[in-house]
C-alpha cells in the first residue's frame, strides 16, 4: 500500500481482534511515539535499520525505492541527535515508502509536516548526526522493547503502533 492509497483500518479493532494472542505474532508498540509527516495513517511491509546517531543507512534505504514499505529505525531511543530532516522525508516520499518509525528523534518539523509521508518518532532534536557509516540494514530490531523483523507488517493510525508477522485484514 502506498503513501497516496487510501487507508481504511483501525489499530484499535485490530488490537481488539488479537487481544488474546499469545503467539507473539502481534505486537503493539508503547505509546511514546510522536506523529510527524502529513499522512495521518499508514501501512507496509517493514523494512529495517539499526543505528546510533548516524543516519547514513537511513538516508541510503529512503533514497532506494520504497515500493510502500515501513522503514523501522532502531536508533536505540537516542534524544541526543536527529536520524531523519526534511530532505530525507521528501526523499521517503518520493521514492514510495508509505512510513518511517523512528526509536529516536527527527527534526524539521515544518518539512516533515509537508512532505506526504507517515512519520512516528519519539521527539524533535534540531542536531544532524555524524556520518560514521555505521548501522545494520534489514535486521530483527527492538524498538521500546518490541521485536521488530523485516518483512512483518507495521500499522499507524492516530490511536497507535501495532505490527503483525504478517498482513491484516
Amino acid at each position: 500500500m502506498s503513501a497516496s492509497a487510501p487507508i481504511s483500518f483501525s489499530t484499535c479493532d485490530f488490537c481488539d481482534a488479537h487481544k488474546g494472542d499469545d503467539t507473539g505474532s502481534f505486537r503493539v508498540l508503547p505509546p511514546v511515539f510522536v506523529p510527524f509527516g502529513a499522512v495521518s495513517a499508514f501501512a507496509g511491509p517493514v523494512r529495517t535499520v539499526k543505528c546510533h546517531e548516524d543516519n547514513t543507512l537511513v538516508k541510503a534505504a529512503v533514497d532506494s525505492p520504497g515500493e510502500g514499505h515501513v522503514l523501522v529505525v532502531d536508533g536505540g531511543g537516542s534524544l541526543r541527535r536527529a536520524l531523519v530532516g526534511g530532505n530525507l522525508a521528501a526523499a521517503a516520499a518520493r521514492n514510495g515508502w508509505a512510513g518511517i518509525v523512528v526509536d529516536g528523534c527527527v527534526r524539521d518539523v515544518a518539512e516533515l509536516n509537508a512532505t506526504a509521508v507517515g512519520i512516528r518518532a519519539l521527539a524533535l532534536m534540531p542536531l544532524p548526526t555524524e556520518k560514521r557509516n555505521e548501522g545494520q540494514s534489514n535486521v530483527v530490531v527492538q524498538i521500546q522493547g518490541v521485536t521488530v523483523r523485516p518483512g512483518d507488517w507495521l500499522y499507524a493510525d492516530a490511536d497507535g503502533i501495532v505490527v503483525h508477522s504478517s498482513a491484516l485484514h
